[in-house]
């Protein structure tokens, strides 16, 4: 099995997509990516989630994200369980959803093992159980975040959507993000790098900073 960690290039393939092939690094361009898998079609939790994501694809659209998902059935079951996301969640996928009946996304991003095979229509959702992970992955096309989910807890997307922001702003700026924040908080200080001097953060951070210990220094979000 595939070990990811993080800063780790994700693994190019090719997939056929409920939106037509893709090459996943061609695909994903310059752009931010949420990769997001799902063990088997036509499972409830999975359905909210799509549906979820489906709503909030304005918000990654935002910030320059693309929306991929991964369940291991085919094309033509992708297409009609997104008429029942569609119907039950108020809003069908409206990004590509992987076709991965041979395995190849869910062994090369370590979510199955490399002997898992057989036909796909009759696994069940438990033999796929660990296909649940989300990764968010930077343009530099390195995996910057992963996320792992059992079948019977609903992913906290805001979550996943929190952590995107504080990845932009950390990628653009030398700062790192305290315990529960987020670009809506009452309080949006961030913490300067531990790499930054107190004579460089002076010129980088003109808002000022805070000085709490020789290793902890806040400062206003310098955007």
């Amino acid at each position: 099995m595939t070990t990811l960690r993080l800063g780790d290039i994700a693994p190019d393939f090719e997939a056929e997509t409920t939106e037509g092939k893709i090459s996943f690094h061609k695909w994903l361009g310059d752009s931010w990516g949420v990769l997001f898998s799902h063990p088997k079609d036509f499972t409830p939790i999975c359905t909210t989630e799509l549906g979820f994501m489906a709503g909030s694809k304005a918000e990654y659209d935002k910030r320059h994200a693309k929306i991929l998902a991964v369940s291991v059935d085919s094309v033509a079951d992708h297409k009609s369980w997104a008429k029942d996301i569609g119907e039950t969640q108020g809003t069908a996928p409206n990004y590509p959803i992987i076709a991965d009946t041979d395995f190849k996304v869910a062994k090369l991003y370590g979510m199955l093992p490399a002997g898992a095979s057989g036909d796909v229509s009759k696994r069940t959702p438990v033999d796929n159980q660990t296909v649940r992970n989300v990764f968010l992955i930077d343009p530099d096309k390195k995996i910057c975040l992963i996320l792992i989910y059992p079948m019977s807890v609903g992913r906290n997307f805001n979550e996943i959507l929190r952590a995107l922001d504080a990845l932009q702003l950390t990628r653009k700026h030398k700062v790192g993000t305290p315990a529960n924040w987020s670009v809506e908080g009452a309080s949006a200080d961030v913490v300067i790098s531990a790499s930054v001097s107190d004579a460089d953060a002076e010129k980088l951070f003109p808002k000022g900073f805070k000085k709490l210990k020789p290793y902890l220094r806040t400062t206003p979000d310098p955007r």
